[in-house]
């Protein structure tokens, strides 16, 4: 197994870019753990690499990063201090376990498959957090994206109630209001300006009266 090939001044990604078969292998990017505590990392690999033997590097350097725990040709892991190292042929699944963290293990790892040349490996960044730190789980995610779907769906029942009150209910009550406001006034009118004034003439008709 060798890790070395003339560039150990190459950042990692840019080195692992230039490993051949470098997407053979995934992780995840980064990985937490609180102190005192333990995590778990896995790493997906494709067929054809079930025989080989897998590994768990320290070291931000790919070429001089050290190897902690690896597996043996049978696919069982070996066990080094706090850590251990299982792979899961069937299921092409390497997992990797960290106890009794420390914050000086914060550092970038690398999850690994040994082959003739040039080794596999993929970078995963591990954080540990002060002891007492409450790391949020897939649970505790889950309800905060339904609560700011939540939120989200309010305001936007709040935007649309504000549209329809500015060009559909303060219109239709504006019309309302003009409607009532003509009612009242045709009603308040005399009905003496509506209606034309009868004449009659009150002496003539005295006049019929008094003639015998």
């Amino acid at each position: 197994m060798s890790r070395r090939d003339g560039t150990t001044w190459l950042s990692p990604a840019l080195l692992l870019l230039g490993l051949p078969g470098c997407l053979s292998i995934r992780g995840p990017k980064s990985v937490r753990g609180v102190e005192r505590g333990s995590l778990t990392v896995q790493c997906r690999y494709d067929p054809g690499w079930e025989a080989h033997d897998k590994w768990w590097c320290r070291g931000e350097l790919w070429s001089i990063c050290h190897i902690l725990v690896q597996t043996t040709r049978s696919g069982r892991g070996t066990d080094g201090e706090r850590v251990s190292i299982s792979d899961d042929r069937s299921d092409r699944l390497i997992t990797v376990t960290m106890t009794g963290l420390r914050r000086d293990d914060q550092d970038v790892y690398w999850c690994g498959i040994s082959k003739r040349g040039t080794d596999l490996g993929v970078p995963i960044k591990v954080s540990v957090d002060p002891e007492g730190t409450v790391l949020p789980t897939p649970e505790s995610l889950l309800s905060r994206t339904t609560v700011s779907h939540r939120n989200m769906s309010s305001g936007s029942h709040i935007r649309t109630h504000y549209v329809l009150l500015v060009f559909v209910k303060v219109p239709i009550l504006l019309i309302l209001v003009g409607a009532i406001l003509w009612l009242k006034e045709s009603r308040s009118v005399p009905r003496a300006d509506l209606e034309p004034p009868i004449h009659t003439n009150s002496s003539s008709d005295l006049t019929r009266d008094t003639i015998p």
